[in-house]
């Protein structure tokens, strides 16, 4: 029986909204920008899954952009961003702890000229909010912060990013990387204070290959894609109509359960953590609560993460050890290394994220198999001799 644990990485569409899909490439598969009766219901299609985005943000059906996923639609808020406001100012502030389709726009905005601040968060994976409000100054154009960081699932102090930029009274723009919290934390752009804000459907149980990206009225960015009219001339191509309308119809049902899946989400995950943390020198990345209710984050000296994940997959449990987007790197978590964790410590990192087709069966099956496999990948390990005999010591990082 397989276990699946990865759903930060992706998730499986559920089967109303593939069905849905399905109908949509079957049946409404005309243009959208074709003048005649099946393009026109595919537009009204498109328009209607604006409608419904927009609504569950508490946006407006304007200001909602269809992209290809949370990758691009980053990439657009950053340049975009950069490239609207540099007369403005020369200075971009992000964390050290964002997903790399953050932090590698960042650095190519650097080799442009700009001046970008990574802020770290503390030991725990917590984002200090004072330290982000004292890296934003009236020369600071955008401020890129993500709600919720895709491997510790730690909650980031967004709301206060927005304050600090209005105290400080400089001319930034709030981007919010949205991507690992919608449909698990209740949230809308007003209440975070975004002006960009990215989502993703196949975090959400939709369809991969569909995105959007919220701009609020008043916020001007360059054409992101020249060619044709489509997404008010902002994104030339055709609509993906079907997986655009999967990700309305995903929102929808993740928005109408929210309560019920955090709250089955979130004992899942303190059951899991009470547990796992027994065994001998683990640590839980992230802070203890301020958390994703679907996220625990480990790491277990001695080990080394690769190798715990194929141990896990002959036992039928899907896991990472960290982004799936960096899983060809053979470096450790960038994440775990911002928090101050050494590469020995870092190396040993286990992901497990749940979802809505998890239950608590999958929770004991990990707690039961996962201790004999630490410990088998420890009797091998020459690093854990050397815990063991007192030649290194890493317990601090195990402390929390």
């Amino acid at each position: 029986m397989e276990h699946y644990l990865d759903n930060s990485a992706t998730t499986q569409v559920l089967r109303p909204v593939a069905e849905r899909a399905l109908e949509l490439m079957v049946e409404e598969y005309g243009n959208p920008s074709s003048l005649h009766t099946r393009g026109f219901r595919a537009r009204q299609r498109v328009e209607e899954a604006r409608a419904l985005v927009a609504q569950r943000l508490g946006a407006q059906a304007e200001e909602i952009t269809f992209t290809s996923g949370g990758t691009e639609a980053n990439n657009l808020a950053l340049f975009g961003a950069a490239q609207a406001r540099k007369r403005l100012g020369n200075k971009i502030v992000t964390t050290a702890a964002e997903h790399d389709s953050v932090l590698n726009p960042c650095r190519e905005l650097e080799k442009l000229g700009f001046d970008v601040v990574y802020v770290k968060p503390d030991s725990s994976g917590h984002l200090p909010p004072e330290a982000l409000a004292a890296a934003i100054d009236q020369n600071t154009i955008l401020v890129s912060c993500m709600l919720v960081n895709n491997e510790t699932g730690a909650i980031f102090p967004v709301e206060e990013a927005a304050r600090a930029i209005r105290r400080s009274k400089a001319p930034a723009l709030l981007h919010v990387d949205a991507v690992q919290a919608f449909g698990k934390l209740p949230f809308t752009v007003k209440k975070l204070g975004a002006d960009l804000l990215t989502l993703s459907g196949h975090k959400l149980h939709a369809p991969k290959g569909v995105g959007a990206l919220y701009i609020r009225t008043g916020v001007v960015l360059p054409n992101f894609i020249d060619g044709g009219a489509q997404e008010r001339g902002k994104r030339g191509g055709t609509e993906n109509v079907a997986s655009i309308v999967g990700l309305a119809t995903a929102m929808e049902q993740a928005c109408s359960t929210i309560d019920q899946r955090v709250e089955r989400l979130t004992a899942m995950r303190d059951k899991l953590i009470g547990e796992i943390l027994k065994i001998d020198r683990s640590r839980l990345n992230g802070h203890p609560t301020q958390r994703l209710p679907g996220n625990a984050s480990f790491c277990f000296q001695g080990v080394e993460g690769e190798s715990l994940l194929l141990m896990l997959d002959l036992k039928g449990i899907s896991a990472s050890s960290g982004s799936a987007c960096t899983s060809g790197s053979l470096d450790p978590s960038h994440v775990l290394l911002a928090i101050g964790l050494p590469h020995e410590v870092a190396h040993g990192s286990l992901r497990l994220s749940f979802g809505d087709y998890n239950t608590m069966e999958d929770i004991d099956y990990i707690i039961e198999t996962l201790p004999p496999i630490i410990e088998r990948l420890r009797s091998m390990s020459p690093l854990w001799d050397a815990i063991q005999q007192g030649r290194v010591n890493y317990d601090q990082y195990t402390e929390q």
